[in-house]
């Protein structure tokens, strides 16, 4: 049995929650990938890239998941499609998105949407 109080998924203070985020309008890039065997620095380049991301002007957060399968879904969101493109053009970004093309992801895709409604819910950590 999990100690209700340290359990990450039952610890309203641990558990994981999605991204707050403003009133729509504003745009989310999906990114989803199937990663390739081995970390090979991948944790180190994904740990500076959200700090990066982060620090861009007209980011808004973000929502990420992978499977046991290698299967990862990140979902992040920007005010405007201004604010993508300097993300996309932003320099270590650049050389670390090749990186991951050639060592990192067996497969990729990328979607990018503008959100028009957004709702959610959250259900009390005691039940």
């Amino acid at each position: 049995m999990t100690d209700p109080v340290t359990d990450p998924v039952t610890d309203p203070v641990t558990r994981p929650a999605p991204a707050s985020l403003p009133a729509p309008p504003y745009y989310a890039v999906v990114f989803t990938a199937v990663r390739t065997a081995g970390d090979n620095g991948y944790a180190e380049a994904d740990e500076r890239l959200m700090k990066l991301a982060t620090d861009q002007p007209g980011f808004l957060g973000v929502d990420s998941a992978r499977g046991t399968d290698g299967l990862g879904i990140t979902v992040s969101y920007w005010r405007d499609e201004d604010s993508i493109a300097a993300w996309r053009n932003h320099a270590e970004h650049v050389l670390v998105r090749a990186q991951g093309r050639e060592q990192w992801y067996a497969s990729l895709s990328v979607h990018v949407a503008k959100v028009e409604r957004a709702y959610g819910s959250t259900r009390p950590a005691d039940r």
